[in-house]
């Protein structure tokens, strides 16, 4: 990741013989290939720019999007809230542009994930290749979650979509006694309807939060909150299965 003067940030792959053209000038790749961390180039015009490794929550704001990402602040909550740990088995319905697969797999878990739209699911698998490799355990099919899991013994399922009540009783069919359901949702409406359907279900425990980041500036002694905050994105809300149904 490229951050010129004005903490612009720049996403570039690498490549032997590269180019990276900016309103500044061309950078070579090979400028940046084997130079530590932290290290500054400079474009054709001589503006610097400061090299860095991006962080996941780098990659999650400036990567190619098919759909809206989920954002940092809540992608960390929902490791968290969802409790997951490496070797879990996830299935991840609505993957969109893949931010949330990158980071239950970061987290050492299987991710299968389920999307109705093609162009979307193509977009999530190039981008986690590209950030995590292509040895990681990642696999997206096709198909709407409204209408069945196939899966069995699931530790987790997660979700993305507009309506996730629909996908309550398939859930408890394919998660694992004790495995959480969570979804996101960005109105308080859709988020009330899941819990209806969750108070009526086999799932118990429910949580529902939202989470608000604000940043600070500080300049000597210049202190106080920064104008602009992460204020409302989503509704996070889940649940665990205490009662399994007859299968």
């Amino acid at each position: 990741m490229l951050v010129d003067s004005k903490d612009r940030e720049y996403l570039v792959t690498l490549d032997v013989g590269g180019q990276f053209h900016t309103h500044a000038g061309s950078i070579s790749h090979d400028d940046i290939i084997g130079s530590p961390e932290g290290c500054v180039v400079r474009a054709s015009s001589e503006q610097r720019f400061l090299v860095v490794r991006p962080r996941l929550s780098d990659l999650v704001v400036n990567m190619p999007r098919g759909a809206q990402v989920i954002y940092p602040k809540d992608l960390g909550a929902i490791l968290m809230q969802a409790d997951i740990w490496p070797g879990q088995r996830i299935l991840e319905a609505g993957v969109g542009s893949g931010a949330l697969s990158m980071t239950l797999l970061r987290a050492g878990a299987s991710v299968l994930g389920y999307e109705i739209r093609e162009e979307f699911a193509r977009v999530a698998e190039k981008n986690v290749r590209l950030a995590l490799g292509e040895t990681v355990d990642y696999h997206v099919e096709i198909r709407d979650v409204t209408e069945g899991i196939d899966e069995v013994g699931l530790d987790r399922v997660i979700l993305d979509m507009p309506e996730p009540w629909k996908v309550v009783s398939h859930a408890e069919r394919a998660l694992r006694a004790g495995g959480i359901f969570l979804c996101y949702l960005p109105t308080i409406n859709q988020t009330q309807q899941v819990r209806e359907t969750l108070a009526t279900s086999g799932f118990g425990m429910e949580e529902t939060v939202e989470i608000l980041r604000r940043t600070w500036h500080i300049d000597g002694r210049s202190v106080r909150p920064d104008h602009r905050m992460v204020a409302h994105t989503g509704f996070l809300t889940s649940a665990r299965l205490l009662r399994t149904p007859e299968r």
